[in-house]
């Protein structure tokens, strides 16, 4: 799209005038005037990223996730599946039919994109106690939830990379510009 490349072509000439750290936040209408409708953008994540996220959720790290370990991903995030749910899942992803997801599955599954509607879900997995914003504390309760161990000065250093805006917490905007930071947006 030409008017994206614009955009940015600006913001770089823009940034490079004012030597900022940060990289481009695009924002066509704020996160509170479209409510993050699922009718937005699509993106693209990076294969070398959703290989992180696979070799993460591949604890025995055989190169294939397990109905096991798919289930223990559920738990972790805190989510009241039944052993039903999570056989689904499988159904829908193990498309060799193996009993396993490989990662080009796993791919294929994520092959559609990532919707804002995903993202507005992983914001609430951060915001526990629902105001709309992400602090320290909630980013090291999902951290320990995920087996991940992070002092609260870690967190807190987190935050103010996303903090865009620079208000001390992650908002619903902040959160979408991080998230979409790498991703390609897929045109439709």
């Amino acid at each position: 799209m030409v008017i994206p490349r614009f955009l940015d072509l600006q913001y770089h000439l823009w940034r490079k005038t004012r030597k900022l750290p940060m990289k481009p936040v695009v924002r066509w209408i704020s996160a509170r005037d479209r409510q993050i409708s699922c009718l937005g953008q699509i993106y693209q994540p990076k294969e070398h990223e959703m290989r992180q996220v696979f070799d993460k959720i591949d604890a025995d790290k055989d190169g294939k996730i397990s109905l096991e370990e798919l289930s223990w991903l559920f738990k972790k995030l805190g989510k009241d599946v039944e052993d039903k749910e999570v056989n689904e899942v499988m159904k829908v992803a193990d498309t060799d039919l193996d009993g396993f997801i490989s990662f080009k599955e796993f791919m294929d599954v994520h092959k559609k994109g990532v919707t804002q509607c995903d993202i507005k879900t992983a914001f609430k997995m951060f915001d526990s106690d629902g105001d709309g914003r992400i602090g320290a504390g909630e980013v090291r309760e999902v951290m320990e939830k995920i087996g991940e161990s992070c002092s609260l000065e870690e967190c807190e250093r987190m935050v103010r990379g996303a903090d865009f805006d620079r208000d001390g917490v992650v908002g619903m905007d902040d959160f979408l510009a991080m998230m979409t930071m790498t991703m390609t947006m897929k045109v439709l």
